[in-house]
C-alpha cells in the first residue's frame, strides 16, 4: 500500500446507529460515554439450556424507526437495522438524494451472519420444530429467498434511496464493518463515486449462533449481574457478550462535501486489512498481523505513533484476543503504546460481530467531533499482561485529532483504520 494521501480525500458527514441501550446516534453515544453496559438475560428465546445466557439486545421498533410495513415484512432484522441507521446518517449529513447524481452515489455494507434469525425462525416453522427432515416451501414466508442473500441489505438501501452507484456487501467476519467502510473509502478515493453509504449491520442473537459460540467457549458463561460483564482486559473476564445492532456513515469526497457546505465529522485517512493464515480460532501471541495492519493504515494516513490521541480497541473480552491486541499495539507503536489511551465500547454494547467495527468507527467520528474518549466499562482489576492505558470505567475529555480503530475476526482477519479531525476549509475561512 502506498504511503501518503490518496488521490481524492474522503470525509464523514453523517452518522447513524442502532445498538443495545438505545436506538439512534445520541442514545448510542450517551450509553458508551456513560460506560453503562446494556447487557441482560436473553429475551428473544429461552436461553436456559445454553452455556452463555446473556446478550446486548437492541430494543428496536422498526415502525418507530420509520420503516414501512412492507419493508419490515420483506427484510430480516439485520437489514432493518441498516435501513434505520442509514436514514439517520443521511438526515444528519443534510444530503438530499433527489439533488444528487445517483449514478455517483453508492452503498457498501458489511455483515458476518446476515439474516441468521430469519433463516432459523423459518426453518423451525417449516420443519415443525425440527420434526420433519423433508419440508415444503409452502410453509416458508414469501420473502425467504432474500434471507439467503446478505446482499439484500445493500440492495434494499439502494432501492429505498434510489441509488445507482457501486453497491456491495463485505463479509469478513468480525472485521466486516471496518472493511466495508474501507472499501467505500477506496471507491471514493479512486473516483468511482462521490458519496457512499457505508457501515455494517448484524442481528445474530439466535439459538444457532449462541450454540456455535458455546461450542468454542468464546462467549461468557457469567451468571451474575449481567451488567458486570463483559470485562475486556480485566483479569476476571471469561469471554465476550453477543450483541446486535448496526451503524452507517455517509462518506463523501472532500470537495463534494465542501461544495454543498457540509459539516464534516472527520477525514478517513488510512485503512488496511491482513489475514493470519495461522488458525481458524487461534492467534499468534506476538500480534503480528494486526500490528502490520496498524502500521500500514498509519503509513497511508501519514501519521506517526505519537500523533495518535485514542485507539478504539477490538476489546472483545476473551483472554486470547485481549492479549494478542496488547502485543500488537506494542509492536506497532513501540514505547508510545503505553501513553495513548485505548478503550473498548464492546464493554457496553457487546460484540456485534460484523457490525462491531462500524459501531466503533461511529464512536471514533463522534469522539473526534466532541473531544471525549469513551471508557472501558467493568475494567476493575486489569490483566497484568494487558498493561496499557485501557481507560477504565470513566470517560475522559481529550482533544482527538487522530483516532485509530481496529478489528479482529475468526480466521485471522485483522483490520485497522485511521480517522482524523477535519482540516479547515480555506473558502469558508476566506468568507469569514
Amino acid at each position: 500500500m502506498t504511503a501518503g494521501r490518496t488521490a481524492r480525500r474522503v470525509v464523514v458527514t453523517g452518522v447513524g446507529a442502532v445498538a443495545a441501550g438505545g436506538v439512534g446516534r445520541e442514545a448510542f453515544w450517551e450509553r458508551i460515554v456513560g460506560g453503562r453496559p446494556a447487557i441482560r438475560r436473553i429475551t428473544r428465546f429461552d436461553p436456559s439450556r445454553y452455556r452463555s445466557r446473556i446478550a446486548a439486545e437492541a430494543d428496536f421498533d422498526p415502525l418507530a424507526a420509520g420503516l414501512t410495513p412492507r419493508e419490515i415484512r420483506r427484510n430480516g432484522r439485520f437489514a432493518q437495522f441498516a435501513l434505520a441507521a442509514a436514514a439517520e446518517a443521511l438526515a444528519d449529513s443534510g444530503l438530499r438524494t433527489e439533488a444528487e447524481d445517483t449514478d455517483r452515489f453508492g452503498v457498501c455494507l458489511g455483515t458476518a451472519v446476515g439474516a441468521t434469525v430469519t433463516l432459523e425462525d423459518e426453518y423451525v416453522v417449516a420443519s415443525d420444530g425440527g420434526r420433519h427432515w423433508e419440508v415444503s416451501p409452502d410453509h416458508g414466508m414469501p420473502f425467504l429467498h432474500r434471507a439467503m442473500h446478505p446482499s439484500s441489505a445493500a440492495a434494499e438501501l439502494s432501492l429505498r434511496h434510489g441509488l445507482h452507484g457501486p453497491s456491495s456487501v463485505v463479509s469478513t467476519g468480525c472485521t466486516s464493518g471496518v472493511d466495508a467502510i474501507g472499501c467505500a473509502f477506496r471507491t471514493l478515493s479512486d473516483g468511482e463515486a462521490d458519496v457512499m453509504l457505508a457501515g455494517a449491520s448484524e442481528a445474530p442473537i439466535s439459538p444457532v449462533t449462541v450454540a456455535c459460540f458455546d461450542a468454542i467457549r468464546a462467549t461468557t458463561a457469567f451468571t451474575g449481574d449481567p451488567e458486570l460483564t463483559p470485562a475486556p482486559f480485566d483479569a476476571r473476564r471469561d469471554g465476550f457478550v453477543l450483541g446486535e445492532g448496526g451503524a452507517v456513515l455517509v462518506l463523501e469526497e472532500l470537495e463534494h462535501a465542501r461544495a454543498r457546505g457540509a459539516s464534516v465529522y472527520c477525514e478517513v485517512r488510512g485503512w488496511d486489512n491482513r489475514t493470519g493464515a495461522y488458525h481458524m480460532t487461534g492467534l499468534r501471541p506476538d500480534g503480528y498481523e494486526l500490528s502490520e495492519a496498524i502500521i500500514s493504515a498509519m503509513s497511508e494516513a501519514g501519521i506517526a505513533p505519537e500523533q495518535l490521541d485514542w485507539i478504539s480497541a477490538h476489546g472483545s473480552g476473551t483472554v486470547q484476543s485481549d492479549r494478542y491486541e496488547t502485543a500488537a499495539y506494542k509492536r506497532a507503536l513501540g514505547e508510545y503504546a503505553r501513553k495513548v489511551p485505548v478503550s473498548s465500547v464492546k464493554s457496553v454494547i457487546g460484540h456485534c460481530l460484523g457490525a462491531a467495527g462500524a459501531l466503533e468507527m461511529a464512536a471514533c467520528a463522534l469522539a473526534v467531533r466532541r473531544g471525549v474518549i469513551p471508557p472501558t466499562a467493568n475494567l476493575l482489576r486489569p490483566d497484568p499482561r494487558c498493561d496499557l492505558d485501557y481507560t477504565p470505567v470513566l470517560a475522559r475529555e481529550r482533544r482527538v485529532r487522530h483516532a485509530l480503530s481496529v478489528a479482529c475476526g475468526l480466521g485471522g482477519f485483522q483490520s485497522a483504520m485511521v480517522f482524523s479531525a477535519p482540516e479547515p476549509d480555506p473558502e469558508r475561512e476566506a468568507e469569514a
